[in-house]
């Protein structure tokens, strides 16, 4: 017994021990003023230990587990620090942790990045970034949103369908196109700074991902500090003035947490011509601790932004008007009146369930509701009249009002245009569009108040609606099965209730507006419904197009992360079940047997699977790899030929393959961090679907054109890198070389609705479908115009001990190409009406004619600074402002090809005049611009 209880005491004592030995210690400085910080929040979450540091700015963490901790340090208005300790019975001292004053919180989402821009334009190319500018420290990610953005870089070459953006789990990105409505929630900045982000296939706790990777933002009430801010920012980019405030009570007493938020931004043009903006968003979210396993989480949120978009350019519109100007808008009764306006309006509402299963396991429960409108406006020249009843058919007589194109840079008044017809007056056409060159409001309400029109309007603006409800479900559980093994599990339902149609806005001083389409010949076919033949509508109709689309997504995901001393691994798998149907709602004379009712239901399966390791050399160096093989459903976007009006589903229609993988090396050391990784992509059967008006074809009309079995190639390398030179000084720099191409020649196929034309019945279009098949698209090896391919970055920043700092960037792209038409590239583009070669056709002429345009390399410079003061206990005022652009480089970020003329000699006719009718279009980067922001913190 007496040995038995020495040899007790004994083990006991020796557990003590080595648990009194399982410490972590460090101090914390101001890395600006070098004096020490009290009050820093030092904690270890998984392990439920924390502390906080004291007047000489030491802590120390007492009673860790034996196993792979983070240690997180923390203080409201600075940045954040996390710490990867290994712990086995020893004391670790982190040594001095320097803090720095958390430079996001002042810099704005919606200023540096491309949201704006892509919602202002009129095309999705653009993609943005603004999901990384809080969600990781990553110097080359970072570099990315800030620096690079406002040139329409994709990182990696990619569409942001590749990246997951969740809400408390729930995932955001739309089922229609793929892609996250950032508009959504834009506004809030200050309450969706709670980001975890997963880069590229590295594991993510809340979803498979993609292979952009993740970001999963938390609104949980309790999870705000306490405190508010109130600020205001001036800008002459998007919008020129911002007003946003917001308060959290942190977790109260009581076990209640809750956190608002609001803000108004505004501008009455930014800074390309006509492009007005008003936005109002509105946070709040309320937390119930039920006990220490249960609690309860409401998030509302309410962004409602309305604001004008901006018109592409030829080279020719470009040099007489510049950059800033924009097609889409004219004076009215001395006011600037857009006619593309994007409205956003869909509120969320989530309920979220938070279950403490045992110290180790959690189960968190969401459902999310989001409803509402995105409307895009447009005008409509295309207005006809009832004028009695036709002798031959005994059907009413239509007669076109004859409306002309009101867009200002119509083609036809264009000074090309005029050299090319040889009008004598090129000049006098020329200084016309060079003095006014916008709509003209006024003339069009003077048209639609022609007593011969009998109160119908030859002009209209209407809206392009999709009103959307959708309901997600989803259940998440993490388990820390032991000290190496974490399991991560998920199960989500979304269904999507997607109503689409055409909504009458203005009639621009008329009284009704006959919905009939002009172009058919045929009286039955010109009716938009066959079931209401010549109805006219008013303003608040639903009119043209009608339609439903109806989707259901259930997807399950299953993750096992392994964490040893030398090496971390994971491996992760997803299943996802898909369907899509479209129902009509019109009858559409054109395609009576395919446009109304209900489609068949088109279904998808789909395995994707991922896995990599880190192998950690030393503390300092580090290698990590990761793989995927992922199968995507088509976007309901691309499944159906021609939405609008028919249920027509694409053909051979298949599962988009994605293979990917890539390669890092890590450097951390006290004083540089950098990271270079290679990577490689391959896209597999992608499908992709466009619009257009071409000439030159078998018949002149509107084209939805469908290519299918796209193939792609994304590889290339990035490196950023980090360099504390000085304790005030900090040198940075990032890089970005790839090579983004098609790898075969896909599938295109036309559609169009012109099936009573005289000219449709000999062009070789299916009478019953609309469609027509132009076989492949030499398209293999040209590049996709996906932003810049090369980047360069290099930087530094001085902070003051006074807390004043500045920054300065300069950056470098190279290789932008043009969007080529796959029509083009078609046989199709060297045959005349009938089908024969061109008897003058010349393939070396050809080539040329076919050459991909590649852009001009260019750079900018951008500066960055700010100041704060501490004016009490936890009270601050910070002054923040940038300057993108200094020198105010000229440079294009985009374009697209004309596909108008679509065969070898309208091409190069065109191309052989001084300057072409149907040249190119091109966005154009902004100049100079600033950004300003004043806050306060208490």
């Amino acid at each position: 017994m007496r040995n038995f209880t020495i040899t007790m005491l004994l083990l006991f004592s020796g557990l003590c021990s080595l648990n009194a030995q399982n410490i972590v210690k460090g101090i914390v400085i101001n890395g600006d003023s070098e004096n020490p910080m009290q009050g820093v929040s030092v904690s270890v979450k998984k392990a439920n230990v924390s502390s906080s540091t004291d007047a000489n700015g030491a802590f120390t963490l007492n009673g860790l587990p034996n196993e792979r901790q983070i240690v997180t340090v923390s203080l409201n208005g600075y940045e954040t620090q996390n710490f990867p300790v290994e712990l086995s019975g020893k004391t670790v001292d982190l040594g001095t942790i320097f803090m720095y004053e958390d430079v996001s919180e002042d810099q704005d989402l919606s200023t540096i990045t491309i949201t704006d821009d892509e919602l202002s334009g009129d095309t999705s190319a653009a993609d943005n970034i603004s999901g990384l500018l809080q969600a990781t420290r990553d110097i080359y990610l970072r570099t990315a949103a800030f620096e690079w953005s406002s040139s329409f870089y994709r990182v990696r070459g990619l569409d942001s369908e590749n990246g997951k953006v969740l809400l408390n789990g729930i995932e955001m990105n739309k089922l229609y196109n793929g892609r996250p409505q950032w508009s959504n929630w834009g506004g809030l900045n200050d309450v969706l700074r709670n980001q975890e982000f997963s880069n590229g296939l590295a594991p993510s706790n809340y979803t498979f991902g993609g292979v952009l990777g993740s970001t999963n933002i938390s609104t949980r009430a309790s999870e705000y500090s306490e405190g508010g801010r109130i600020s205001y920012a001036s800008s002459n980019r998007s919008y020129s003035h911002r007003l946003m405030a917001t308060y959290a009570s942190g977790l109260l007493e009581n076990g209640w947490a809750i956190a608002a938020s609001g803000s108004k931004r505004y501008a009455d043009e930014g800074y390309t011509n006509g492009t007005n903006y008003n936005a109002h968003s509105i946070f709040f979210s309320i937390e119930k601790k039920l006990s220490d396993k249960h609690s309860l989480n409401f998030t509302s949120i309410y962004a409602q932004n309305r604001r004008g978009k901006s018109s592409s350019n030829t080279e020719e519109v470009f040099d007489l008007k510049g950059r800033k100007y924009n097609s889409y808008w004219g004076y009215q009764n001395g006011d600037m009146r857009n006619s593309r306006i994007k409205r956003v309006e869909e509120p969320i509402i989530m309920l979220s369930h938070y279950w403490n299963l045992s110290n180790n396991t959690t189960l968190n429960t969401n459902i999310g509701y989001q409803f509402g409108e995105i409307g895009n406006s447009r005008l409509d020249y295309g207005g006809h009249k009832l004028d009695g009843i036709d002798a031959n058919t005994g059907n009413p007589y239509i007669v076109s009002l004859g409306g002309s194109n009101p867009s200002a840079d119509y083609y036809q008044k264009l000074p090309s245009y005029a050299i090319r017809q040889g009008n004598p007056y090129v000049y006098e056409v020329q200084q016309a569009f060079i003095n006014n060159g916008q709509i003209n409001w006024d003339n069009l309400y003077k048209a639609n108040r022609k007593e011969t029109n009998n109160g119908y309007s030859s002009y209209i603006l209407y809206e392009d609606r999709n009103d959307d409800k959708q309901l997600n479900i989803n259940s998440i559980l993490n388990s820390q099965l032991n000290d190496n093994i974490t399991l991560n599990a998920k199960v989500q339902y979304s269904r999507l209730n997607s109503e689409n149609f055409a909504y009458m806005l203005d009639l621009l001083g008329g009284q009704q507006f006959l919905d009939v389409d002009g172009f058919a010949e045929i009286d039955s076919e010109r009716q938009n419904d066959l079931q209401n033949s010549y109805r006219t509508v008013t303003t608040g109709d639903r009119f043209k197009y009608n339609y439903k689309l109806n989707s259901e997504v259930l997807n399950g995901f299953v993750q096992a992360l392994f964490k040893y001393n030398k090496v971390d691994f994971y491996l992760a798998a997803d299943i996802n079940k898909t369907t899509h149907q479209r129902e009509g709602l019109y009858q559409n004379g054109a395609f009576p047997t395919i446009s109304l009712g209900k489609s068949d239901k088109i279904d998808f399966t789909n395995f994707s699977g991922k896995a990599g390791f880190t192998y950690k050399i030393s503390g300092r160096h580090l290698l990590d790899f990761n793989g995927g093989y992922i199968t995507k459903a088509p976007l309901i976007r691309n499944v159906f030929y021609n939405a609008r009006e028919t249920n027509n589903i694409v053909d051979d229609l298949k599962t988009e393959k994605i293979l990917t993988a890539d390669a890092s090396y890590i450097l951390r050391t006290p004083f540089i961090t950098s990271k270079l990784t290679g990577y490689y992509t391959q896209i597999k059967d992608a499908t992709e679907v466009s619009f257009f008006f071409a000439q030159g074809l078998e018949l002149e009309a509107l084209f939805q054109e469908t290519m299918t079995g796209v193939n792609k190639q994304h590889i290339g390398a990035e490196f950023g890198i980090e360099a504390q030179v000085t304790p005030t000084i900090k040198l940075k720099g990032a890089a970005n070389y790839g090579q983004y191409t098609y790898t075969n020649n896909p599938n295109v196929k036309l559609n169009t609705d012109v099936s009573a034309s005289t000219d449709f019945q000999n062009s070789g279009f299916d009478p019953v479908t609309g469609l027509k098949d132009y076989g492949v698209s030499n398209l293999k090896n040209y590049k996709v115009a996906a932003g810049p391919q090369t980047t360069y970055s290099i930087g530094f920043e001085y902070r003051d001990p006074d807390y004043w700092w500045v920054g300065a960037t300069m950056n470098f792209f190279d290789n932008i190409y043009v969007d080529v038409s796959p029509l083009l590239r078609t046989s199709s583009f060297t045959q005349d009406t009938n089908g024969v070669t061109f008897n003058d056709y010349n393939p070396a002429i050809a080539r040329e004619l076919l050459k991909q345009e590649k852009f001009n390399n260019y750079n900018t410079v951008n500066l960055i600074g700010g100041k704060s003061w501490k004016i009490a206990d936890n009270k601050f005022i910070s002054v923040f402002a940038s300057v993108n652009n200094l020198f105010d480089t000229v440079y294009r970020t985009g374009g697209y090809e004309a596909s108008r003329n679509a065969s070898y000699r309208a091409l190069r006719d065109d191309k052989a005049l001084e300057t072409p009718v149907f040249g190119n279009k091109y966005w154009y980067g902004r100049g100079t611009t600033y950004f300003l922001n004043v806050n306060y913190r208490f």
